[in-house]
């Protein structure tokens, strides 16, 4: 820290460098499939979509295009491939014959189990090595760096 108890150019420098390291391996982990039990490989959209249709029974196509920061085009082209792998089902909304809803199938909802368990198995790494306030830090600087980025 400096005078003004601001951090040295040197510090910002490495946070600086840190963050786009950070971005860079999280564009390399966007290319590769993880696999998620019976569900077989999964591309980080696909589980992402699998996980914001989530187990509530079903999603509008709209609503999930909205909850995923994306358009009703791009949010088509992956409940397709979803839907080719079984884990999701589309179905006319009961009230309104134009919208159609999302919802996940038995295999689908053990993807969304898998990977709800690696989040899991994060934070209890996580709680090894960092207090409950570091902890807390470490969200609020997530969500501070989720909000500068535009989400």
């Amino acid at each position: 820290m400096n005078k003004n108890n601001q951090p040295s150019s040197d510090k910002v420098n490495s946070g600086s460098r840190n963050l786009g390291r950070l971005i860079m391996q999280l564009r390399r982990l966007e290319r590769h499939p993880k696999s998620f039990g019976k569900a077989g490989l999964l591309t980080p959209s696909e589980i992402h979509t699998i996980e914001a249709i989530g187990c509530e029974g079903g999603i509008l196509m709209s609503e999930l295009a909205v909850r995923l920061s994306v358009t009703k085009g791009a949010v088509t082209q992956i409940v397709v491939r979803l839907e080719a792998k079984g884990l999701v089902t589309r179905s006319t909304h009961p009230h309104d014959s134009r919208a159609i809803v999302i919802s996940l199938t038995e295999i689908g909802r053990e993807a969304f189990k898998a990977h709800e368990d690696v989040h899991d198995k994060f934070y209890d790494q996580l709680r090894t090595q960092l207090s409950k306030q570091e902890i807390e830090i470490f969200e609020k600087c997530i969500d501070k760096l989720i909000e500068s980025l535009g989400g």
